[in-house]
């Protein structure tokens, strides 16, 4: 099913300032590790950062598709920009679905605007793909709760100006996981060094620590106990949106693999020409497309209401294709795509991280399974 007129000129508004803005800056914020914070101000002016905020807060609510298509151009840009935005997408998608109506017009016309920036606080050191072994506790002490743990992956943990935080209320109970709203502020939350990654290396992703942080009653956005599901509801557009993101990678690398094997030339021509290359080029554009196409399918049944299933099939073909072009990308290149000058490095560095934040490929295969068997 082809893009709505409305969808497609989102696509080409964003393509555009994908390959005008954050292009030229890609390879400069991979090397120094530094957000391009010009780009998020131009995203905010694109109300970009307000994709998953409603309309009367300020936003631009976006259906699924509109949201995979807006990924998906983005990361053709820079996965690490692309990520900084569904994070805090996922944060103000917390916000508009569980919010009382007094969080949402604190929090979200401002953070449609851009700032403060979302960030979403899930794994912890020992219990990533399991979060029910989560060991952050927040206890009621009155009207506040006292939070102390440890989170980990945190995107955008240094930029962030609020956190969307899960708990468990009680430290031995996996049925008391609850959500809340940390403010990145709050006394007693410190911020860890921005890990040293293989790749998104422009993203800040951090660990943080809550040692007796106290925040209001009123900050709880689920019931006690209805955090989780909460999480993996969201988590099911954080899939897409990955998926999407996987999909943007692996266009750019063929895109840049098309235009190298044009202009390089062996044995007196281009290697275009040379059927092993020609063949490469073809797999990698059919692994593409139907990457793009489960990715708008999942969206689809998303948007229908339902796409949980849809959701785990599209971020684990999308993301093993990711890494399947770019390997391929650089190999076409030869030993430049094994240097920074070409973008193909940083694209190959990137697709990695696909395979495994907002659940590994082991936990899709896990969760289509369960769906086959019953």
């Amino acid at each position: 099913m082809a893009l709505s007129d409305e969808q497609a000129a989102v696509r080409d508004v964003v393509r555009e300032f994908a390959r005008e803005e954050i292009r030229p800056v890609a390879a400069e914020a991979d090397r120094t590790e530094t957000f391009p914070e010009a780009v998020w101000d131009g995203l905010a002016e694109l109300d970009l950062t307000g994709l998953t905020v409603p309309e009367e807060y300020g936003g631009y609510d976006a259906d699924p598709v509109t949201y995979a298509v807006v990924n998906e151009e983005l990361a053709g840009g820079a996965l690490a920009v692309a990520t900084a935005l569904s994070v805090h997408c996922l944060a103000t998608s917390c916000l508009a679905e569980f919010a009382t109506e007094e969080q949402r017009e604190r929090w979200l016309p401002e953070m449609a605007r851009g700032r403060p920036v979302g960030a979403f606080a899930l794994s912890e050191p020992h219990a990533g793909s399991n979060p029910a072994e989560m060991s952050t506790e927040a206890r009621r002490d009155g009207e506040e709760y006292v939070i102390d743990g440890e989170k980990q992956w945190i995107t955008n943990g240094q930029r962030a100006g609020v956190i969307v935080l899960f708990a468990k209320t009680d430290r031995d109970d996996p049925d008391s996981i609850t959500q809340f709203l940390v403010p990145a502020d709050a006394d007693g939350l410190t911020v860890g060094e921005p890990e040293d990654k293989l790749g998104l290396r422009a993203s800040d992703t951090t660990a943080l620590t809550f040692d007796e942080v106290r925040i209001p009653a009123e900050n709880r956005l689920t019931e006690e106990g209805r955090g989780l599901s909460a999480a993996f509801r969201i988590l099911t557009d954080g899939r897409i949106g990955i998926a999407a993101q996987s999909v943007g990678l692996a266009a750019h690398a063929l895109g840049e693999a098309l235009a190298y094997s044009r202009e390089r030339e062996q044995f007196g021509e281009p290697i275009s020409e040379i059927q092993t290359i020609r063949h490469k080029l073809a797999e990698m554009a059919t692994r593409t497309e139907a990457a793009r196409q489960l990715t708008r399918h999942a969206a689809r049944q998303r948007a229908a209401g339902d796409g949980a299933l849809a959701a785990s099939m599209a971020k684990y073909f999308a993301s093993e294709a990711a890494m399947a072009v770019t390997n391929e990308a650089v190999q076409i290149h030869g030993g430049y795509g094994y240097v920074s000058e070409f973008d193909v490095e940083r694209l190959y560095r990137d697709a990695k991280v696909t395979e495994i934040y907002e659940g590994t490929t082991e936990i899709q295969k896990t969760i289509i399974a369960r769906n086959l068997l019953g």
